[in-house]
């Protein structure tokens, strides 16, 4: 007596004028409902986990109500594997699959009577907001260790003496604002549409934000620097260049925040607002690191300093490669998605 379970692929099983997800039991039933009322079925899926390298059964999981999302189905995973907890596992449907999000249906996935997902371990997480913190705050005080001359830097003699050239002083400023930005927009700004990121990566990202910071701060902050080869209107160029670039990318910042409600990972196509720096979205998917090239483009005029160039060129083959691959996903999401826009170089990228 009572509810009837039925396995995914067994409501063939019944009339087909019985909707297969809901199914009324018909036959006597001393604990019926009073006056002919009819009990419903509940169908409930068999999920079993198995490791994607060796194809090893890891878990199996019986009763899994239809409506369950990925996401509670790595919760349930996790109390007979506590050393993966969510945030480590990947679920697909392929062993070589993409990742299931974690808020796919199970009931709309593509699975049979038993569901089968494939389980790989993506390592120890870390958040996102950690990561992006320690990345920023590192060349925010390397280069005002350079910038200071702090002691075994350049010889005791140079020891926290000042640069007598005012270029010097107003690129440390321009770091310093550039990076305390960065912060402040990870703290209060931006909203992550994933939690955590493998821990790995901030030992990478670290190195290359912390060791490319002390490359050009020891230059630029030598005794021996030379100011740029056009003097102060190179350098007023340059600034213009910097602070107009800077502006842009806090308003792309600002304007992906507003896309996304507090909480949710909800994906939309961004448009220019009425704010003028974001009509670069006409032209470009990610005008956000379009405006962070630009950055760096007058950061490298202002100083003339090859570390700063090489800085600027690295980095804009990393972002152009983030950009192509956001566009692509921009383009494969939404079929409305504006044909005109490039990645990140209006027209050529």
């Amino acid at each position: 007596p009572g509810a009837i379970r039925f396995r995914a692929g067994e409501a063939s099983a019944l009339p087909a004028s019985v909707s297969p997800r809901r199914r009324w039991w018909h036959g006597g039933d001393s604990a019926a409902p009073r006056g002919g009322g009819a009990k419903k079925a509940v169908l409930f899926f068999e999920v079993e986990i198995l490791d994607a390298k060796t194809r090893e059964k890891l878990c199996f999981l019986d009763k899994v109500e239809p409506q369950a999302t990925i996401a509670e189905i790595k919760n349930l995973f996790t109390k007979t594997h506590p050393q993966w907890y969510p945030a480590r596992q990947s679920l697909r449907l392929e062993p070589k699959g993409r990742s299931l999000k974690d808020e796919d249906v199970l009931q709309s996935l593509p699975v049979g009577t038993t569901a089968t997902f494939y389980f790989r371990d993506l390592g120890a997480q870390i958040s996102w907001v950690t990561v992006f913190l320690t990345e920023y705050a590192g060349p925010l005080l390397i280069y005002l260790l350079f910038y200071f001359r702090v002691p075994f830097l350049y010889g005791p003699r140079y020891d926290f003496t000042a640069s007598r050239h005012a270029v010097v002083h107003l690129a440390c400023a321009c770091h310093s604002f550039h990076y305390i930005k960065r912060l402040l927009e990870t703290l209060f700004v931006h909203r992550f549409s994933h939690g955590t990121m493998p821990l790995r990566n901030i030992f990478k990202n670290c190195t290359y934000y912390w060791g490319f910071a002390a490359w050009m701060a020891y230059y630029i902050n030598h005794p021996l620097y030379t100011p740029p080869a056009y003097g102060d209107e190179q350098v007023k160029l340059a600034l213009a260049v910097f602070l107009f670039c800077q502006l842009g990318n806090f308003s792309i910042h600002v304007a992906l925040r507003n896309l996304r409600p507090a909480g949710s990972k909800t994906r939309k196509i961004p448009y220019p607002t009425r704010n003028p720096f974001t009509w670069l979205f006409l032209l470009v998917s990610c005008p956000n690191y379009t405006y962070e090239v630009g950055s760096w483009i007058g950061f490298t005029i202002m100083t003339q300093c090859l570390p700063v160039a090489l800085f600027s060129l690295v980095g804009f083959v990393q972002m152009a490669i983030w950009a192509q691959g956001k566009h692509r996903s921009y383009l494969r999401e939404f079929r409305d998605y504006p044909p005109l826009r490039s990645p990140i170089v209006p027209f050529l990228l």
